[in-house]
């Protein structure tokens, strides 16, 4: 089985149909949440989500905000203003599919958590030091992950240590490895620097995941933001990759 791996795709539908675009041919879409919040599209790429035939999904902390399931207090006042503006423009059956969804779920025997399978809503893993609590928080090879936008690799490593390392277009990561923590970076809002939508690729015949990144025309993206009134930073970070 081949599985395409997207998270944190937020209303960016340039970015998402580029993704599809360029994948090689998979079987099946895990998506790990943040559908919406941010991009201009919440109701387009839900429709291209939910148009796959195969495919399994969680929720974001983005999606549950629009939802009005989470306080956007702790958010910072141009996310909040994202948020506050999708959830008046998401159609009502988008709004049914995203209340449905999970934040983290079980499935082809890995488990799928959008920002750590500890805390699946607010936890951004980023730390070696934040290792042995998530790992004793799933059973299983490998847990799937999103959230902070930067493809990144936990392993567990003997007596209670991780190894953490970040991951560049085409790395093929061994899954037979060990217990493993992978996020593929962000679909529709990168921030390791590098603008590029990033998704991953997972082949259970080669034990293998695969990291890519493809272009997409940001700057198509950045004007429906601004056309919609939507924070012009947010627009600005997009051709940055932060």
């Amino acid at each position: 089985m081949r599985y395409l791996v997207l998270a944190d795709i937020h209303a960016n539908l340039e970015a998402m149909d580029a993704v599809l675009a360029d994948a090689p041919p998979f079987d099946e879409v895990l998506f790990l949440g943040d559908l919406v919040g941010y991009g201009p599209n919440p109701n387009e790429v839900a429709d291209r989500l939910r148009s796959i035939p195969r495919m399994t999904a969680i929720v974001g902390n983005h999606d549950w905000a629009a939802l009005g399931k989470l306080d956007t207090a702790e958010f910072n006042p141009l996310a909040r203003q994202a948020a506050e503006w999708t959830a008046t423009q998401m159609r009502p059956d988008v709004r049914a599919f995203l209340d449905v969804l999970e934040p983290v779920t079980g499935a082809h025997s890995m488990v799928m958590a959008h920002g750590s399978p500890r805390d699946p809503i607010w936890e951004y893993l980023e730390s070696e030091f934040q290792g042995p609590a998530s790992f004793a928080s799933f059973q299983g090879p490998i847990c799937l992950v999103g959230h902070t936008h930067v493809p990144r690799v936990f392993l567990d490593q003997p007596e209670g240590r991780t190894l953490v390392f970040d991951v560049r277009e085409g790395d093929v990561l061994d899954l037979s490895t060990g217990r493993l923590i992978v996020n593929p970076g962000g679909v529709g809002q990168p921030r390791d620097g590098d603008p590029r939508a990033a998704y991953g690729l997972i082949d259970t015949d080669e034990r293998s995941f695969t990291f890519y990144r493809v272009q997409y025309p940001v700057d198509v993206t950045q004007k429906k933001m601004l056309e919609a009134g939507l924070p012009e930073p947010l627009a600005a970070r997009l051709e940055l990759g932060i």
